[in-house]
Parts: C-alpha cells; sequence; structure tokens
C-alpha cells in the first residue's frame, strides 16, 4: 500500500473512530488544547502535522487559518468546509492543505466556536485586543511546540479573519523583534479580507450593475444606501456605520432577489434574505453571515463527535454558542479600516498577500483595488506597472483559474470562478496558490 492510500485508510478510521466517540487512531498526528489569554478569557486551537508524501514536517510551513464573521470559527468552517483533512462528512479531502503544510486553527476572537468567555468582560471589543489575545496564544504554543519555531510560518484568512490577520501580524512583528515570542514569521495572506470596509461597500453597486443584477433604478438605490454608510464612517460614527451596512444590505437583497454576497452566481435561500419585523441589526447579521459559518449539519458534527474526540471541551461551552455576543462587542470595530496596518507591514518588510474571488460580492475585488492604489508603500508604482502573470487551473491545463502579480514583498491574486470562500469553491488553485505563497512550487 502507497502512503497516500495509507493515509487515506487511517483518515477513514479516523472517521470511524470520530462516529463512535473513540479517541483518534492519528493522536501523534495533530494536537489541540486551550489557552487562558486573559482572565476568564479562553481560546482554542487544533493543529493538524503536514502529512506529505514527499516532505517531513520540520521542511513544510506552519499555516494558521483565521476565519471571519467576526465569530466564524476556524476549527469548524475553515477546517471541515475549506482546507482541513477531512470535510464535514468526514470523508478525506483531496484539497487539504495538509498536505503541504502543517494546520493551526484558531477559533478567534474569544468566545469563537470551542473558544469561550467566563463573563461579559472576557470579549474583545477592537482588533487591538484581538491581536493582544492572540500574541498570548502564540506565545504559549510556539513555547509548547519548540519544533515549529524554526518553521516558516504563515498566517491565512478570510474575510473579517484578513481585518484581525493584519493587526496581529503587526503586533507579532514586535513581539518577535522584542524576543517575546520565538517564531519564524514568513507573511500574511489575506483572503477576500474586510481591510477597508468602506470600499467594499460602496463598489457594490458598481460590481453588480456590470454584472447584470442591477438596473439603473437598483443601481441608484444601492449607491444611495452606500452614501449614508460612507457619511457616517466619515463622522466616525462607526457603530452607526455598522447599522447602516445592514440596511445597504438589505437594499442589495431587495433590487437583485436576494442575490448571495459570497457568490453572486447564486441566490440566498428565502430565510436568509432581508429583515424580519422588529428584528434588529446584530440578530439580522448573525442570520446573514455568521449561521451560515455554523449549518445546522455542521453544528452536529462539532457539538456530537468532534466534542467528544476533543474531550477537553467544558460542560457548558457550546461550539458557536457566543458567536452572535462575539460580533455585538466588535461591532463599533467592524466598520473601520486597517489599510495603514497594511502598510506597516510592508514597510517593516513584512510578506503581504491579497486574495480575492472573482465572484464574491461583500468584499469584491473592485473595492480589494481600490485601497491597494491609495498605499503609501515605496513599491507600489513599481507593482502598478507590471502586468499581471496567467495561472493555469491544476485541473485543466490550458485553461486560466486565476491571475497574480508579485513586486518585492507584496503579492495579488486573483482567484476566478470563485466566491468568498475561496479554498470551498476552487479547492486545487486554492492549495496551488497556497504553496506558491510559501514558496513550495
Amino acid at each position: 500500500m502507497g502512503r497516500t492510500e495509507a493515509a487515506c485508510s487511517l483518515l477513514f478510521l479516523l472517521a470511524i473512530f470520530i462516529n463512535k466517540g473513540l479517541s483518534s487512531p492519528l493522536a501523534s498526528k495533530e494536537d489541540w488544547s486551550y489557552v487562558e489569554v486573559r482572565d476568564g478569557a479562553h481560546m482554542f486551537w487544533w493543529l493538524y502535522y503536514a502529512d506529505s508524501q514527499s516532505a517531513e514536517n520540520n521542511d513544510l510551513p506552519l499555516v494558521m487559518w483565521l476565519q471571519g464573521g467576526p465569530g466564524g470559527s476556524g476549527s469548524g468552517f475553515g477546517n471541515f468546509e475549506e482546507i482541513g483533512p477531512l470535510d464535514r462528512n468526514l470523508q478525506p479531502r483531496k484539497t487539504s492543505w495538509v498536505q503541504a503544510a502543517s494546520l493551526l486553527f484558531v477559533d478567534n476572537p474569544v468566545g469563537t466556536g470551542f473558544s469561550y468567555a467566563e463573563r461579559p468582560d472576557g470579549y474583545a471589543t477592537d482588533v487591538a485586543m484581538v491581536a493582544s489575545d492572540m500574541l498570548v496564544l502564540l506565545q504559549n504554543f510556539f513555547t509548547k511546540k519548540t519544533e515549529f519555531q524554526s518553521v516558516p510560518f504563515y498566517i491565512f484568512s478570510e474575510s473579517y479573519g484578513g481585518k484581525m490577520a493584519a493587526a496581529i501580524s503587526m503586533e507579532l512583528t514586535k513581539a518577535i523583534a522584542q524576543g517575546k515570542v520565538k517564531c519564524n514569521f514568513a507573511g500574511v495572506a489575506l483572503g477576500d479580507s474586510w481591510i477597508s470596509p468602506l470600499d467594499s461597500v460602496m463598489t457594490w453597486g458598481p460590481y453588480l450593475y456590470t454584472t447584470s443584477l442591477l438596473d439603473d433604478n437598483g443601481l441608484n438605490d444601492v449607491n444611495g444606501a452606500a452614501e449614508a454608510v460612507k457619511q457616517a464612517v466619515e463622522q466616525q460614527e462607526f457603530k452607526k456605520a455598522t447599522e447602516l451596512w445592514s440596511v445597504a444590505e438589505t437594499v442589495v437583497e431587495q433590487n437583485t432577489n436576494g442575490v448571495n454576497f459570497y457568490n453572486i452566481l447564486t441566490q440566498q435561500p428565502d430565510e436568509k434574505r432581508t429583515s424580519s419585523t422588529g428584528e434588529d441589526f446584530i440578530s439580522l447579521q448573525t442570520r446573514r453571515h455568521i449561521r451560515p459559518l455554523h449549518s445546522q449539519s455542521l453544528s452536529e458534527l462539532m457539538n456530537g463527535p468532534i466534542r467528544k474526540k476533543l474531550g477537553i471541551i467544558p460542560q457548558n461551552v457550546t461550539w458557536g454558542g457566543q458567536a452572535e455576543d462575539v460580533f455585538t462587542y466588535m461591532s463599533g470595530d467592524f466598520m473601520k479600516p486597517v489599510v495603514d496596518i497594511v502598510d506597516q507591514l510592508l514597510s517593516a518588510g513584512v510578506n503581504v498577500t491579497v486574495y480575492n474571488g472573482q465572484l464574491d460580492l461583500i468584499v469584491d475585488t473592485m473595492g480589494q483595488e481600490l485601497w491597494v492604489k491609495r498605499l503609501k508603500w515605496d513599491g507600489l508604482s513599481g507593482f502598478n506597472n507590471l502586468k499581471w502573470t496567467a495561472l493555469d487551473d491544476p485541473t485543466s491545463p490550458g485553461v486560466t483559474g486565476a491571475f497574480c502579480k508579485t513586486y518585492k514583498n507584496f503579492s495579488f491574486y486573483w482567484i476566478l470562478k470563485a466566491g468568498h470562500m475561496i479554498p470551498s469553491d476552487q479547492g486545487p488553485m486554492a492549495l496551488q496558490m497556497m504553496k506558491m505563497i510559501t514558496q513550495q512550487v
């Protein structure tokens, strides 16, 4: 039996063991734990060691995955729906990133997934607090897992996870320089990331119009709603801006017959559309953007067999049970941009990658390109002067799957035929991109 077949057999055995609530036969290949990052604030991490046919663990990078929301769980959605070794049905995933890297899923911020707060002051309220909490976790992790201290460490992210990843990367860079964290930080990748919320909102109308999903009247409605968000942001009324962002989404739904914000070629199910009478914007946004990351089948998996397998989840903690609270406490920070942090990262020499799905609406590529063009980084003119390079779809040689452009320590990937969750929509292309970013191809 070849190594690939053996690995698949072991994963199949793992699925059987999980279903029966037994301990994993692959205990040496994974680990998990909690870190108390503040008094009463507990964060959960789950590590999968790389399982490569051609390289040993210490020859492959460590990738930390951060989910969006805020309140979306990496240990659940990112793991079982996007890049982990098993899918939601506990079948081996052919495009799992574990074949090219060790994977660290962190339920972040506190209260997300299996992470939990014992009391209200345990929740984070802005990205600075999120970054501070993550630094405590990473310091603990690299102290415990000394074998990863010299391995190239990358942070990959999606959606609001990108906003948090930018802040975390900056604080990690400082902490390494000060000797507070011992690791080989090699770069950050910002996937469909909420770096400049206003640029996303202001381009919703033009993007939908050019893809024939709005007529002239609808364009006027959406642009009007976006303008209200802009005014609130310019007046530094960020909590109000978050509420008006929610209103703008409703206007988009009403004018497009429920276009899916995560992939414009699909339609939102009826139960996820528009607000019901008396529904506040927090509940509405939880239903639109947090619950899709906590589907019933995924919740049953995480709160059933996975919980039994892990064996360390407190009895009073439910996976995803505090997700709405996470969003509520972060709502005042939600519409604040972090473009300045990306600039700081580039100036500090950190490798920064932006990647975006062609079919994503909520963080459309048009909006991403706008904030990139406003960077103060001294390499921007050189980047802008480059032509992009076409990348073949790994499953269809000769067919373009993406475009990319790299100048000095900044890269941009345009992923075709993908929405907001790129690894779910275009798994082979996402895996190839990860290998390119981590310098494996």
